[in-house]
């Protein structure tokens, strides 16, 4: 990954040469840090640097791989839509495992740089694509996919009704949704929640929204800690590694960087002991309820 130590680094919010090559507004800027736990959009510079252990950023691609393979109707003209793409780990997995097409899309410049080079690596340069935009913007352009997947980044498209009916506008008639989430349980409460960055709502309250979008709920994966990302202990030597080396190099924003050692722990804590994260598979009902009335 880019060094953030590098003097330009400052210039701009998200690039690998310190440059954004996305529009943002400060509403995403925002919900973005929200969900890769910063607590400040002073961190989004550093976050190619502090995240440079990981390939997988939440979500687990076999996972992923195995409910698309199972529930969609694979042909070599399908289409899949990565948003919020990250670096790329579940769009050149999918490419690699199921031979169809993946655009990837990403707000950060050096996630989808390091998400090319991967791509190039496990030889599905062809079948990959790798672009740098606001989700919020991609999915306006962004039609008639066969799949659309979003992994595990909170309210970047708004409140949950509004993120499904943006995912629902991507894909065809009888296409499906791959979301990666987080859920409180049934006796579960919001004031649990050690990260508490956005409103968690239960199962219930999930598949209600799911109905009212116009979307069935085909399949439910439980996820575990049995996946190839670093699990809870091993992930946050490596966050906490690379935050102490930040310090070292700007102790004048020290409270930057240990506050996002102490909000990765704390939503590592709140997936191992206060909320459930799942994988949940959805498919487009050929009309919209809305649309109906």
């Amino acid at each position: 990954m880019n060094d953030p130590f590098q003097e330009d680094s400052a210039a701009g919010p998200l690039g690998a040469t310190g440059k954004s090559e996305g529009k943002m507004s400060t509403e995403t800027e925002e919900k973005l840090a929200a969900s890769l736990t910063a607590e400040t959009t002073e961190l989004l510079p550093f976050l190619p640097y502090l995240l440079q252990d990981f390939w997988e950023l939440g979500s687990d691609p076999m996972v992923i791989a195995e409910l698309i393979k199972e529930q969609v109707d694979l042909s070599e003209n399908t289409k899949v839509l990565d948003l919020a793409c990250g670096k790329g780990a579940v769009s050149v997995k999918i490419a690699q495992k199921l031979r169809v097409k993946v655009k990837g899309i990403d707000l950060i410049p050096a996630f989808t740089e390091f998400a090319a080079q991967k791509a190039k690596e496990f030889d599905v340069d062809d079948l990959c694509d790798f672009a740098v935009d606001d989700i919020n913007e991609a999915v306006k352009k962004e039609k008639d996919y066969d799949c659309v997947i979003l992994g595990a980044v909170g309210n970047v498209l708004g409140s949950p009704i509004e993120t499904l009916n943006k995912l629902r506008s991507t894909i065809r008639t009888g296409g499906h949704i791959v979301i990666d989430e987080c859920y409180l349980p049934d006796d579960g409460k919001q004031e649990d929640v050690r990260y508490n960055n956005y409103e968690y709502f239960t199962k219930k309250q999930w598949e209600a929204l799911f109905d009212k979008a116009g979307l069935e709920l085909i399949k439910t994966v439980l996820n575990s800690d049995d996946t190839e990302n670093l699990d809870s202990v091993s992930g946050m030597a490596a966050i906490t590694t690379r935050a102490n080396e930040l310090i070292e190099k700007y102790p004048d924003k020290k409270a930057i960087f240990e506050g996002y050692i102490r909000s990765q722990q704390n939503e590592y804590d709140d997936i191992d002991n206060s909320l459930v994260a799942v994988t949940w598979i959805l498919k487009k009902r050929g009309h919209h309820l809305e649309e109906l009335l």
